[in-house]
């Protein structure tokens, strides 16, 4: 028997099944507790913070900080990038970075220009 196998699905992908038992392996219960309890920190702290006195830029900041801090887990945990080839990590990361960047350069335009009031 080889080492890759043709999906029933439409699509005929060939998967690896020393990638998936790689991927499948490495996310056991005490894992997925764990990504589950900071992923419930990081939101109880950010419900927190928004009913603090804190300027409505800085929370902006903070905000969108812990978002992508949590996709961060999600991704990597529960979407098993973490156990991918570093090719495909990097071709979904610089992307993804330059979306930030731009997310942060509009925010910032936005706020030079006065077209953000809040």
């Amino acid at each position: 028997m080889s080492e890759d196998f043709v999906s029933a699905d439409i699509h005929h992908e060939h998967v690896s099944h020393k990638a998936m038992e790689k991927a499948h392996s490495g996310l056991n219960t005490k894992v997925i507790w764990k990504v589950f309890w900071i992923l419930l920190g990081i939101t109880i702290f950010e419900v927190a913070i928004s009913f603090t006195p804190l300027s409505k830029d800085l929370l902006l900041y903070i905000f969108i900080g812990l978002t992508i801090f949590k996709a961060y887990y999600i991704v990597f945990y529960f979407m098993h990038m973490k156990f991918e080839e570093t090719a495909l990590k990097f071709s979904i990361l610089l992307p993804f970075v330059l979306i930030v960047y731009l997310i942060f350069i509009a925010i910032y335009e936005g706020i030079a220009l006065g077209l953000i009031n809040y």
